[in-house]
Parts: structure tokens; C-alpha cells; sequence
């Protein structure tokens, strides 16, 4: 994924060349209200200008001509001209968590985690309700986009972090009258992000001190797997697209942890060891 971290890549002639066309392409191919200048990428709605350094570094030096550098470059590019079209206000009415495994196809990389929950296995982000044009999804928002055009994004996280122990809190008293029923999206956040909410995890830990859970995609999960087939976890997450999908292996959480079973380890033996409920309904609502 693109990054900001500045290389000594900015005298080669033919890599600006090579830059220019990346970035034309973005901009016909997207429709985007940038123009690419002699001192950079000009941002038309601002008047701001990305220097042709910046633009090189967040390439990190690969090849622009490459195909995934272009399309992450294009997709950096997009989310400019998208929060440059919005008010201050406008954005931080937007601003949102979310949760991602690490390693998710989604996944921005280090320089966009707000707050890694203990245990290697779940990230927490910055997003903005409808980046990419659609209001009903949360987009990662990243590194670098906001503060190119000026913005401070430390109170759109905190507006974030508020908003997600807001909807932990929601999630968490509808488990209590329901603990049979699958996890689900609750306002905003998905339930790999829900897990995010240390509130959350309390609320599903109870008195237990750990439990695990399987969450293959990132609109359901299912505590206690237990109480499902064994393969149930792999198997949901490899059929769901990867944009969608959650963790590809079951879960061990605690309130302060979240921990994926690694292939064939001990937590996988420990949730499948969990005793069968009376009565699978959640492979009833999988669809």
C-alpha cells in the first residue's frame, strides 16, 4: 500500500516522466479534478499542490509503470479529490472507525492504524462514511490524503473512537437479550470492527475470561464455533470475496485481546473442544 515516507528517488528524469503518465492516467480513467503540473499534482477544488517528490515517495520506488503501483497510485489519488470536495464540517460529520484484520486486502499498512488491539490480529483506523462514493460503506482513509489538503485529522479520530464504544455499547446490550443470535454490523461498524470495542469484548467475555468466536466475513460472526462443523470458519471465509471477508481462521478474544488461531495451534483445538449449543441457528442465517 502507499505510504509517505520520503526516498532518494527524485532526480531520475525518466522516473518523473514515468510518474506524469501514471498520474494522467489516474486522472482520465477517473474522472478526478486534479491536474498534473510542472511543480505537481494540483488539486482544482483547493488550489493545493502535491510536489512530484511526495508523489514519488508514496510510490515507495516501484515502478510506476507497474499495473498495482498505478491502481494503488490512482486509488491515493481518488481519495484526494474525494475528501478535497467535501467541508471540514461535512468530513467530520464522516468520520468513522474501522476494524481490519491485519493483512486484510483492504488493509492501508502501519502508517494508517490508529489503535492495535493486543494481540496482533486486529487493526483500528481512520475512515470516512461514503469516500468512495457509496454513503452506505466505510472507506479506509489513507495515510497522507487528509493532511495534503491542510486538514488535522486528531479530531475525526476522536470523534471515531467515541463513535465505536458508542456502538459497542448497542451491540452490546442487543447480545444481552439475544446471546444465541449471530454478531452483526451495529450503526456504522462491521463486527470485525465491533471487536475493536473494548466495551464490546467485555460484554461477550462476561465472566469467562476468554472465548472464542469465528467471524469469516465482516458482516457476521458466530460465537462459541463449537457448536458449529469444525471446517465452518475456513470455509465461509475462503467463499467470501476478500473485500468482505473478516478473519480466515477462528478467534480467541479476551477484553484486552484478539487473537487469530494459527493453522492447526492450540486455539483452534480449544475452540473446537467448546461444548455444542442446544440449537445451531446461526448456520440458518448465513445468507
Amino acid at each position: 500500500m502507499l505510504g509517505v515516507e520520503p526516498l532518494p528517488i527524485a532526480e531520475d528524469p525518466a522516473l518523473d516522466a514515468r510518474l506524469r503518465q501514471a498520474v494522467l492516467a489516474a486522472i482520465v480513467l477517473r474522472d478526478l479534478d486534479l491536474v498534473a503540473a510542472d511543480r505537481g499534482v494540483e488539486v482544482a477544488e483547493t488550489g493545493r499542490v502535491i510536489p512530484w517528490r511526495l508523489v514519488a515517495a508514496l510510490c515507495r520506488s516501484r515502478d510506476p509503470e507497474q499495473p498495482a503501483t498505478r491502481a494503488a497510485l490512482g486509488g491515493w489519488l481518488a481519495a484526494v479529490n474525494s475528501v478535497a470536495a467535501r467541508t471540514p464540517d461535512d468530513l467530520l460529520t464522516r468520520a468513522r472507525p474501522i476494524g481490519l484484520p491485519r493483512g486484510h486486502v483492504l488493509h492501508p499498512g502501519p502508517t494508517w492504524v490508529r489503535r492495535a488491539v493486543l494481540g496482533d490480529s486486529l487493526d483500528i483506523g481512520l475512515g470516512l462514511l461514503g469516500l468512495q462514493g457509496n454513503d452506505d460503506v466505510v472507506d479506509p482513509l489513507l495515510a497522507g490524503v487528509a493532511e495534503v489538503l491542510g486538514h488535522d485529522t486528531a479530531a475525526w479520530w476522536r470523534r471515531a473512537r467515541g463513535y465505536l464504544e458508542e456502538m459497542g455499547a448497542i451491540a452490546a446490550q442487543r447480545y444481552s437479550r439475544d446471546p444465541d443470535e449471530p454478531l452483526r454490523p451495529m450503526g456504522d461498524c462491521d463486527v470485525v470492527t465491533l471487536l475493536g470495542s473494548q466495551v464490546f469484548r467485555a460484554a461477550l467475555v462476561g465472566a469467562r475470561g476468554s472465548r472464542p468466536a469465528a467471524v469469516p466475513m465482516r458482516s457476521r460472526g458466530w460465537l462459541d464455533p463449537g457448536r458449529t462443523d469444525p471446517a465452518f470458519a475456513v470455509a465461509a471465509a475462503a467463499l467470501t470475496d476478500p473485500a468482505d471477508r473478516g478473519f480466515e481462521r477462528p478467534l480467541i478474544f479476551t477484553v484486552d485481546e484478539v487473537v487469530i488461531a494459527r493453522d492447526g495451534g492450540r486455539a483452534v483445538h480449544q475452540a473446537l473442544r467448546e461444548p455444542a449449543a442446544p440449537d445451531p441457528r446461526p448456520l440458518q442465517t448465513l445468507g
